[in-house]
């Protein structure tokens, strides 16, 4: 059921932006009718993930340094796909990139919005299956490692919260369940 918005929106201030991010500040009318501010972080690309299987079960992470953690990260591969780029095209040149895996075989996992309250990020997630090996060709900007492990391990791992990156969590634990119920 959709709902009538209870903001009021009075103006806009741009305070910063880069070739990823954009942030707003607006003057606004809160529910209650009280006047206030709100943030918002615009992203200029959408997330996109994928958790690749392989014939005999393995799954593939990604652990890299992120930045703004302070903090290791293992993760699915994934990466930004340009609002001018289809979701799918970039999850397959994200999966190259990081892993060096080719899939023929790609569906839809999930979408998702990552922190609603402060941000208009969304992201898609794919699965991908029947891989080939190539040459993985990471960004400057990335020193990653790669790991193949089984997928059962992957999901333990997410489930303890070794793995903390909402993106990968949710799709893990997505794939769970569907499997858990037999719809893959």
């Amino acid at each position: 059921m959709e709902e009538k918005n209870p903001w009021t929106f009075l103006s806009r201030k741009k305070i910063y932006s880069n070739p990823w991010i954009e942030l707003e500040e607006d003057q606004v009318l809160d529910p209650s009718g009280k006047a206030g501010i709100y943030g918002v972080v615009h992203f200029k690309n959408i997330a996109v993930g994928v958790i690749p299987i392989d014939a005999e079960g393995y799954t593939y992470l990604v652990g890299q340094y992120r930045y703004p953690l302070s903090a290791y990260s293992w993760e699915i591969p994934e990466g930004g796909c340009p609002k001018t780029e289809s979701p799918l095209a970039a999850a397959q040149r994200e999966l190259l990139e990081e892993t060096g895996l080719r899939a023929k075989k790609w569906r839809p996992l999930l979408q998702l919005h990552t922190s609603n309250s402060v941000t208009d990020e969304s992201g898609i997630v794919y699965l991908a299956q029947e891989l080939s090996q190539g040459q993985a060709q990471p960004e400057s900007s990335e020193e990653l490692r790669l790991w193949r492990l089984p997928l059962a391990q992957a999901i333990e791992m997410a489930l303890n919260d070794e793995i903390t990156d909402v993106i990968s969590q949710a799709a893990l634990f997505k794939l769970k369940i569907l499997m858990d119920k037999d719809e893959l």
